[in-house]
This record gives C-alpha cells, sequence and structure tokens, in this order.
C-alpha cells in the first residue's frame, strides 16, 4: 500500500471512539480520578485510550467548564514519566501534536533529525500544511525558517523541499519515458562518477510523485544492477543518507516504514519511548492496523506481543489499549 493512499483508509484505525459519546460523565470520571490523595489511573486509560481526538477536546472543554481547571494541566500534574508522556501526546489535536514533536526535536540543544525526518517524509502535502499552520499558531514562527535554522547543507535542503509536500499525484500518472530519464539522472548523479551530485538525489526524490518514483526505482535498478537503496547507502551517510532511504521507504510501502520504527523503537536494550508513543498515537486513527498487520509479516511477531515484553505497568496498559486486538 502507497503512502499517498494510506491515510484514507478506515480499516486501518484502532481507537475508533466511543459510539454513544456524552463528555460530561467523561469528564467527572477523570475529575474523580484525580481528586483528592492518589490517581486512579486505570479510570483515566479507561475514557482516554477508548476515545477519538474530536471526542477528548470534547470532554477537555467539558471538564473546563464543570471544574474551572484546564485538563491537559491536571493530567501534568498527577501523572509521571513515559505514562505521562504518553496520556499528555493522546490530548494534544493531531496536527498540533506533530507540530510540537517536530519543535521538540529542534529546541535546546542538539538536534533529533530522526523526527523531523519521519514526519516530513511520511506526511502528505494536506497535512504538512496543516502541521505548519499549527507550528506557527503554537510557536510563533515559520517550521521551514526553524528547520533551515537548525540544520545545514544537504539535509537542510532535503527537509525544505519535503516540507513543500511535491510528491503527492493521486492521480497515479507515470511517463515512462521521464521515469527512465530520472534513472538515468540518478544513476549519473551517483554511481557512475567520483562523488555524488546529492541535489540531483534530492530533487528527484522530493518533487516527483509516489507512482512515478516506484516507476524510476524499477529502472533505475535496471540501469544500475542494484536497488536505489543500496547506492544510496554507498553514496551518502548520515542524517542525508537516513533522510533519502526514508523517502525511499514511504514511497515504496508506508506501513512497512512505519512497522520498522516501531520495531527498532522496541528491539534490544531500552525502548525509545518517544518513537513508540509518536507512532502509536499519530498512527492510532488513520492505519496502525495495516502497521500492525505489516508488523507481524514483517518480524513474525505482533507489536503487543512486543509492547507486552518491553513496558510495563499503567504505561504498557495504556499502549495496548490503543494498539488493539491482534485479531
Amino acid at each position: 500500500m502507497a503512502w499517498w493512499k494510506a491515510w484514507m483508509e478506515q480499516e486501518g484505525v484502532t481507537v475508533k471512539g466511543s459510539p454513544h459519546f456524552n463528555p460530561d460523565p467523561d469528564a467527572e470520571t477523570l475529575y474523580k480520578a484525580m481528586k483528592g490523595i492518589g490517581t486512579n489511573e486505570q479510570a483515566i486509560i479507561d475514557v482516554l485510550t477508548k476515545r477519538s481526538n474530536t471526542q477528548r477536546q470534547q470532554i477537555a472543554k467539558s471538564f473546563k467548564a464543570q471544574f474551572g481547571k484546564d485538563l491537559t494541566e491536571t493530567l501534568q500534574s498527577e501523572l509521571s514519566g513515559k505514562f505521562e508522556r504518553l496520556i499528555i501526546a493522546l490530548m494534544y489535536p493531531p496536527y498540533k501534536y506533530e507540530a510540537k514533536e517536530l519543535h521538540d526535536a529542534m529546541k535546546g540543544l542538539g538536534t533529533k533529525e530522526g523526527v523531523i525526518i519521519e514526519i516530513l517524509a511520511s506526511r502528505t502535502k494536506i497535512q504538512l500544511r496543516e502541521i505548519m499552520k499549527a507550528y506557527e499558531e503554537d510557536y510563533g514562527s515559520s517550521l521551514e525558517e526553524d528547520i533551515q535554522a537548525d540544520t545545514s547543507g544537504y539535509l537542510e535542503r532535503i527537509l525544505v523541499c519535503l516540507l513543500q509536500g511535491s510528491r503527492d499525484d493521486v492521480s497515479g500518472f507515470v511517463d515512462p519515458a521521464q521515469a527512465i530519464q530520472d534513472a538515468q539522472d540518478l544513476y549519473a548523479a551517483g554511481e557512475k562518477i567520483h562523488g555524488t551530485d546529492e541535489m540531483k538525489f534530492i530533487t528527484i526524490l522530493c518533487t516527483r510523485s509516489a507512482t512515478h518514483l516506484m516507476r524510476v526505482f524499477e529502472e533505475y535498478e535496471k540501469i544500475a544492477s542494484k536497488s536505489i537503496e543500496d547506492s544510496i547507502k554507498s553514496e551518502t551517510h548520515g542524517s542525508l543518507e537516513e533522510a533519502m532511504l526514508t523517502v525511499v521507504k514511504c514511497t515504496r510501502n508506508l506501513h512497512s516504514y512505519f512497522a520498522e520504527r516501531l520495531y527498532y523503537a522496541l528491539k534490544g536494550a531500552g525502548t525509545r519511548d518517544g518513537t513508540l508513543i509518536r507512532n502509536i498515537v499519530s498512527r492510532s486513527e488513520i492505519d496502525l492496523n495495516l502497521i500492525k498487520c505489516q508488523f507481524t509479516k514483517m518480524y513474525g511477531k505482533t507489536l503487543s506481543s512486543m509492547i507486552m515484553g518491553d513496558t510495563s505497568g499503567d504505561y504498557k496498559n495504556a499502549l495496548l489499549n490503543l494498539v488493539g486486538s491482534d485479531s
């Protein structure tokens, strides 16, 4: 399943919300769960992981109207650690959440390039536009300018190119002659010469539609006798390599890309909780079921089983609720 269709599929949704929804009793349940000494975490999990994002926003409104308090701030004061991080992530409207993740990736010392690459390479033009709007509203600066200030060289260029969202073309039209030309240009820019013409790679990867790129990758393999991925690995390195490979992965199969992100967040010693939380929260109302299927196909185990083995307590229970059953 190619990436530009992935966000339209209803069967992909793991968090569907409550069919008989009324925000007032939910807000009251949350208030009682946090009132007085101690917190009833299970009650918080039961409400917030079983409601859609739109419903959570209505609960927050009702909470403020009934109790005169901000729900997110109250949750922050009552919860802690990874569980808090997950629950607060659920409270952000989707685009504001992604804007926050991008902002957090750039603030302070060092930039988390991986987060920026993941979001920019995997979202559609419409989604990127909404993220940029939310970013400007919440942080008073332009996402593009902040990325330019925070990165440099070819990485900066590929990120700014991705932000334009030029890869969206749902028409699926492919000009075979242009695809062959692009493949030849990529070959000439990389394998054929000493040194690499990075801009040629960036231009083709960031401005052609996904259907067109699939054809380019096919033609490239015929000319170069190796995959585009192998060429990128041998011609580039570091964050630029990661960015280019991410574009290729998202073009080939978006669900496989997210399955891989989740797998490496859970695999080995320690859990990369930021990646785990962001991808489960941001895909739960889009295509997480399809990502789960791909995950099992690729790794021979379910996403839930890895979460169970790698996390614990309320954090684990909340994640498992969001991921849904393995059937």
